[in-house]
């Protein structure tokens, strides 16, 4: 009698490319350009999966801006060098930011990691996992954002000579991305379903000047404004200091450009500025902010705060408190000075202690948050236009053409009163609102 011994087959999981990003949005742009030329290799490439095994490689995309950034981005390459020194995965490899900046020490220091790349090093960094850039792929990214919205980098690198700012020494010169390539990249992303581009760069209002000798932010709002399915076209990071007042005829002309501008200020006393190397006035501030608010009723504006810039005294922040509380954001953020090596500030004396710092912040805040709730509070019985990002609990969860992703408020829509798709846009009438949230119910 013949007797047949079957074995069990037990699948082998492929090793996989996983990608994990820090840091701002530019990174998360630059982290879905490398996953998309990894796919185009038919490589496995995920970003920030869980599950781990003995061959995946891990690529690491650092942030290198501040402090407690660049801690973070250390903290996680010693956290994946020790899995690889455990043989929990096959490779450690960084780029990014900070590897940009301090790839000697680093390599010093963390000899576990297999390589160090920096912020322009695309190919190479292809080319170290066995893959070789693609140029038809250009424009192609796989998004890590809800495909209903993608952050769309339309320069790399800053001209400004912001004495705190250590990004022209991570990220280079200002070079604007032409325009045709920039319309075919969101033409792609509409057929794709993204609804909102999200346009980001060092300083969006210097676009144009390398390549077409002018400010030609204005022109490239209404091309991508043209592109069916391109329903929100968002501005993050405009510098004030020749400000392109063109952009708001484009903003006032065209629906799906929002009334929403970012604009990081950094203080308003005559001496900060000065000393930040910022090429603006109080005065001149106040003036461009009230423009851009006149010309544009309505317009949301975010912007961000230092506090214990050196130098800073208790009469400057008292002078920007003051600032701040009549201005009246709609959004802010405020952080604390960090003293960055190699930034004209470092050869100053970092004489605000920590603590005084870390009090100045949660003062703006505290203000900041009395002024959001009592905005807010104006809005209940409004009906606004609000896109969908996600559902959590009881609640679908979108924001308006007002709110940014990640860092501005949201509209908590009741999911047991009405239903809402993520990535669609619904009318939603406010019922309730609190610090920096809205509450309320789809309207037909």
């Amino acid at each position: 009698m013949n007797t047949k011994t079957t074995s069990k087959i037990i699948p082998v999981k492929k090793p996989k490319i996983n990608v994990i990003t820090l840091g701002c949005s530019k990174n998360i742009y630059d982290s879905e350009v490398l996953m998309g030329q990894l796919r185009g290799n038919s490589l496995n490439v995920v970003h920030e999966a869980n599950d781990i095994n003995k061959d995946d490689i891990i690529v690491i995309n650092t942030c290198g801006f501040i402090d407690n950034a660049k801690q973070e981005s250390i903290d996680t390459i010693l956290q994946y060098s020790q899995l690889k020194e455990e043989g929990k995965i096959s490779k450690v490899i960084v780029t990014g930011c900070l590897s940009e900046r301090y790839k000697p020490e680093l390599e010093s220091e963390i000899k576990n990691v297999d390589a160090f790349f920096g912020t322009n090093d695309l190919q190479n960094i292809l080319h170290s996992l066995g893959a070789n850039y693609k140029h038809e792929l250009i424009g192609e990214r796989l998004l890590t954002t809800p495909s209903h919205f993608a952050y769309f980098k339309i320069a790399e690198g800053c001209n400004r000579p912001c004495s705190f700012c250590a990004i022209p020494l991570m990220r280079g010169k200002h070079v604007s991305t032409e325009m045709e390539a920039l319309v075919k990249e969101a033409k792609i992303l509409a057929a794709n379903g993204t609804k909102e581009l999200i346009l980001i760069a060092q300083d969006l209002t210097y676009y144009g000047l390398d390549i077409y000798g002018k400010r030609n932010l204005d022109e490239l709002l209404r091309r991508l404004s043209d592109i069916n399915g391109i329903e929100w076209i968002r501005l993050q990071y405009a510098y004030p200091s020749g400000f392109p007042m063109e952009i708001l005829d484009a903003m006032n002309e065209r629906e799906n450009i929002c009334k929403y501008l970012d604009m990081p200020l950094q203080h308003i006393t005559d001496n900060m500025l000065k000393s930040m190397r910022r090429g603006i006035t109080k005065q001149k501030t106040i003036d461009i902010v009230n423009q851009i608010r006149d010309k544009v009723p309505g317009i949301a504006m975010r912007t961000t705060l230092i506090c214990g810039y050196p130098g800073e005294t208790e009469q400057d922040f008292e002078e920007m408190l003051r600032w701040v509380e009549d201005t009246r954001f709609d959004r802010l953020g405020c952080f604390t000075y960090s003293h960055e090596e190699k930034t004209h500030a470092h050869n100053l004396v970092d004489d605000v202690p920590d603590e005084v710092k870390q009090e100045r912040v949660d003062a703006i805040m505290e203000l900041q948050q009395g002024i959001s709730y009592e905005i807010n509070q104006d809005k209940v019985g409004q009906i606004y236009k609000v896109l969908v990002d996600r559902k959590e609990g009881d609640f679908f969860i979108g924001r308006t053409e007002f709110d940014s992703p990640e860092v501005d408020n949201e509209v908590l829509i009741d999911a047991n009163t009405g239903y809402a798709a993520n990535g669609s846009f619904v009318n939603v009438a406010i019922d309730r609102a609190e610090d920096f949230d809205l509450y309320g119910q789809i309207v037909k």
